[in-house]
């Protein structure tokens, strides 16, 4: 009985906490769609009425909506890969005792605090500019001609953005899943005479194949929203080459004032987001039951 109470005291106590966290959620979605069906134009008219799925439809069939998908998947499976392979080889080598431990650790998970609007000036500015970027003088050093990232290689720019951003949050991940591996194992490899890089395919890896996908789950969940990069330095340009469907919902409602279009772009960006973390759950889902 006295735990009986105490778990309905525990309820009470967290439905505030759930009811906030409800509202917060499916207030906003609701009016995303409610508004979704209408021809909402502030600028010309206000609402104009209930035009039904028009706003999809057109959307969907725009110029810019397959190229801004295909933008989104290339810059998510490129951060993906960048962090999931240099996350591994970092935390294998911040695992190794040094110098300077601790200090060298907090230096790389330093990128992961900094704003992404921050890094992006950073980037654009300090790196990538063709005249006085650091990237330019490197060329130079070879004698080649600097490359205009933002144009010339606008969503790779993108990419490296990003990558040196959540790359700290994988190595992070990463490290502690390699700190929780069985000590033993690794003496069992030494004496039967197996080498680093046996040690390091055979047991490490197999180790961190579930760390790894929850890295995945995480970073794709936050990855498919990038904006900040974007708008920062390339206002998804040239033409629509790095415009991502976060990009392409900013311009329909911030830039041509259709309320109704961009809203029910947001529809469209939150099924397919939840279809992408449906299939990343059951993906892990699995890996975990392995």
């Amino acid at each position: 009985m006295a735990t009986q109470h105490s778990r309905s005291a525990a309820r009470l106590m967290m439905a505030p906490a759930v009811v906030l966290l409800l509202g917060w959620m499916l207030v906003p979605l609701t009016m995303t769609l409610y508004f979704s069906f209408r021809k909402y134009l502030p600028l010309r008219g206000g609402d104009l009425g209930w035009v039904g799925f028009d706003n999809y439809v057109r959307f969907v069939s725009s110029s810019a909506f397959w190229p801004s998908v295909q933008a989104t998947l290339v810059i998510v499976g490129g951060v993906l890969f960048i962090t999931v392979v240099l996350g591994v080889l970092l935390a294998v080598l911040l695992n190794q005792p040094m110098w300077g431990q601790g200090i060298v650790r907090i230096l790389v998970i330093a990128p992961f605090f900094v704003m992404p609007t921050v890094s992006a000036l950073v980037w654009k500015n300090m790196f990538m500019d063709p005249v006085n970027g650091l990237l330019a003088h490197l060329w130079g050093l070879f004698g080649a001609e600097p490359l205009v990232w933002l144009t010339e290689a606008s969503t790779q720019s993108i990419i490296l953005i990003v990558s040196w951003q959540w790359l700290p949050f994988a190595a992070l991940i990463l490290l502690t899943a390699i700190q929780s591996l069985d000590r033993e194992q690794l003496d069992a490899a030494d004496l039967d005479g197996a080498g680093p890089f046996s040690k390091f395919v055979y047991i490490v890896l197999p180790h961190l194949s579930r760390a790894v996908t929850a890295v995945i789950l995480i970073e794709t969940i936050f990855l498919l929203s990038i904006f900040a990069e974007i708008l920062v330095t390339t206002s998804g340009g040239p033409g629509y080459s790095s415009t991502n469907i976060t990009y392409l919902i900013y311009t329909q409602s911030l830039l041509q004032f259709d309320v109704g279009g961009g809203s029910a772009g947001g529809i469209v960006a939150v099924i397919i987001a939840n279809i992408v973390a449906i299939f990343l759950m059951r993906l892990i889902g699995k890996n975990l039951e392995g």
